[in-house]
């Protein structure tokens, strides 16, 4: 009786990262909505062109964003959330932190 490593297949649809039209979705629908402004805010015929080419160019851009790194944003949110400088710190339950004067 050999004991063989059992063999789970893993789904696509379970780690398939969350895309429309080939770019992450939140900047789709940002770009989408600002492009909607444009468009609104024009209301005649360069207002809708302007928006267009800015749609166009934009998912352009976001398309190969997502082929780079197919979680881009997030992880620049993330980047931009990091502070400059951590000051060094211990915790007060390491050995180093009680006051060494009193001994």
């Amino acid at each position: 009786m050999s004991i063989a490593p059992r063999k789970t297949p893993i789904r696509q649809s379970l780690h398939r990262h969350n895309h429309v039209m080939g770019a992450e979705r939140d900047p789709v629908l940002y770009l989408a909505l600002a492009s909607f402004m444009v468009a609104m805010a024009g209301m005649n015929k360069i207002g809708a062109a302007v928006a267009v080419l800015l749609y166009i160019s934009g998912m352009f851009v976001l398309r190969r964003l997502a082929k780079a790194d197919p979680m881009m944003c997030r992880v620049w949110w993330r980047h931009s959330l990091q502070q400059l400088y951590y000051p060094a710190k211990s915790s007060i339950w390491s050995l180093g932190s009680q006051d060494w004067r009193k001994s």
